[in-house]
Order: C-alpha cells, then structure tokens, then sequence
C-alpha cells in the first residue's frame, strides 16, 4: 500500500531525535520509522490527556503534541505505559498491534536511557509483551497453488506479467514491498536481489519455473509503447512502477478466479505458502529458510516446523496399522460374557 512518509514536524524535538536515529544510524526503513512515529504519537497523544494538558472532551486524533517538551518523557512511569495498553484494548486493538506500539515504547524509553542517557531509569525496562499465542500460518495447499497460477487468462494483455508475479511469490517467498521494489537490474544470471526489511539486501536463486516466467514477460514488457518508470522490473499501463495496491488486486483477482476468495489469502498468505512448500517438500533447513525469508529471528522461522509436525501427527494417525488395537477393543467387548 502506497504512502505519504510524515515529515515529522508536528512531532516534539525528542520524538524527532529518536526518529532521525531510527533513519540514519539504525538504518530502518522509512516505512519502519513512520510505523514507529505513529505508535509514539498516540503513545504521546495519551499522556498528554492522561495529563491533562489537553481538553477533556478532545478527541484523541485532534491532540497536538508539538509543544511537549522532555519532561513529560521523564514523567512516564509503567503504570502510565500499562494504562495506555488498556486503553487500547478497551478501543479493540489486537494483540499484534498492540505488541507492534509495545516495541516502539521500548525503543524509544531505551535510546533515551542508554545512548542519550537522558534518562536515568528506563519506565519501560520491564514493560511484558502482550500474549500473543502463534497461530500456525495460512498457506495454500499444493493443488490450491497450481489452481492460482491456472486461474489467469492467456489471451489477457497482462498474463505475462500477472502470471511472473504469482510465480515469483510461490517459489521466492518475497515481501509484497520486496516485489513492487524489483528492477531490472535486480535480476542477474539466475539470481535475484531483493531489498528487505532494514534496507538489508539478500540474493534469491531463481528456478526453472521464475526463470521461465521472467523470460516470457521481458519481451512483453520491452513491447509496450511507453514506460515511464525504465528501472521497475513491474510496470502498468502507465508505464509507471506497479504499486502494492495494483499487486494486491491482482492478486485476490486471481484468487477470485480460482474459487480460493473469501478465505482470507493474501500477497503474504503467499509468502507463507513458498516457505511451507520449500520448508516440507525441498527438506530445506531452518537456517537456510530463515536467510531465503530475510527473518532477522530464527523464532520467526521456526513457526514452519510446526507446520509441518502437524502434518507429521496426522500422518501418523491416518497409518492404518493404528486400528488393530481399536479393532481388538471391539473384540473384546462383543465376546464380554452378557449378564
């Protein structure tokens, strides 16, 4: 999805600072530090109210925090953090979105307390994450994928290119934000390179199945009569980069077609159906999976193998030669002397 970046000059100088760090020494990306700018903000807008340095009857997205100044950061306290985190469960946030401001409120208390040290304690040293229990991920099974990639129309003008976007999903387990980032130059030999999370770059090998794809959109790309965007390896008619909006209504388009809509799928339920196949069929090890998928945590890798233990159980439950004790049971109970 498509953004305005902030310019952050409605934030506070110290949230500025943190931000500005974020950007140039930690390297984040700016769609991270805009995630994290919006988190802090309501994190700010909150205390402020809690305050009372604002109307009581102002809504919380209308308080301006641009005149805060650092003491109101050496103010916090975690009971002032928790009370934040009620509020906005008591507003119906998740638990992901909740540990997601959870992450950026350690962040910032933690750049302030131990790089700055303008803070002498940390509020948020012992702030606990939300519980939030792993659910297994949702991927298509493997004839739901062939499905996918049968569902497009040879004879439409975009096959080519639609049908390449699917193919690299299924078999590179990229980032939406990593595919609509490709350009041409990205491509070398069998190889390509993505740009991930953290602007941290990684090498992807190309199958006979991506290459194909690509070889067959190339020419169809080269043929269109006007291409703005020269260097985006996916174009729209324009001729301009194709954004993550057009991708993902390519993509549930296609979903449509193949009779997989209202399941929830998505660009990322893709992802989550490379690394399965990769992970249950190639027999890939978790580290190897984990350098493929740009996870910064093996732990965010590890969520496959359980995956793939619960096929391993059903397996093992289906085996035939499990029914000879439910069958000697029955035995027994139909020759037990009647009364």
């Amino acid at each position: 999805m498509s953004y305005t970046p902030s310019d952050y000059s409605e934030a506070p100088q110290f949230l500025q600072d943190f931000l500005f760090y974020l950007l140039t020494i930690k390297n984040r990306s700016k769609l991270t530090v805009e995630n994290y700018y919006l988190d802090l903000r309501a994190f700010f807008r909150f205390i402020a109210q809690r305050r009372e340095l604002t109307p009581k009857d102002q809504p919380p997205e209308e308080t301006d925090i641009s005149g805060l100044d650092f003491s109101i950061v050496q103010s916090v306290t975690l009971t002032d953090i928790y009370a934040f985190f009620n509020y906005l469960t008591t507003a119906g946030d998740g638990v992901r979105t909740r540990s997601r401001k959870a992450c950026a409120i350690r962040g910032f208390f933690r750049y302030f307390h131990n790089i700055t040290q303008q803070l002498e304690t940390n509020p948020a040293e012992n702030l606990e994450l939300p519980n939030e229990q792993n659910a297994l991920p949702h991927f298509l099974t493997l004839e739901q994928s062939f499905d996918l990639l049968g569902s497009l129309d040879p004879e439409d003008k975009n096959y080519q290119r639609d049908f390449c976007i699917l193919t690299l999903f299924l078999n590179c387990g990229m980032r939406l934000s990593e595919l609509v980032g490709l350009n041409l130059s990205s491509i070398r030999d069998n190889t390509l390179t993505v740009l991930g999370k953290g602007n941290k770059e990684r090498m992807l090998y190309l199958n006979d199945a991506c290459l194909e794809a690509l070889n067959a959109y190339l020419p169809a790309r080269a043929a269109l009569p006007k291409i703005i965007d020269k260097e985006a390896l996916f174009i729209n008619r324009s001729g301009k980069r194709l954004g993550q909006r057009s991708v993902q209504n390519i993509v549930t388009a296609a979903l449509g077609r193949a009779g997989l809509g209202g399941m929830g799928l998505s660009t990322h339920k893709l992802r989550h159906t490379a690394a399965t196949m990769m992970y249950q069929y190639g027999e890939t090890d978790l580290r190897v999976l984990q350098e493929i998928l740009g996870h910064a945590n093996l732990n965010t890798t590890q969520i496959y193998t359980h995956v793939s233990n619960r096929q391993k159980e059903s397996a093992m439950n289906q085996n035939p030669v499990a029914a000879y004790a439910r069958r000697r049971k029955k035995a027994a109970a139909n020759n037990k002397p009647k009364e």
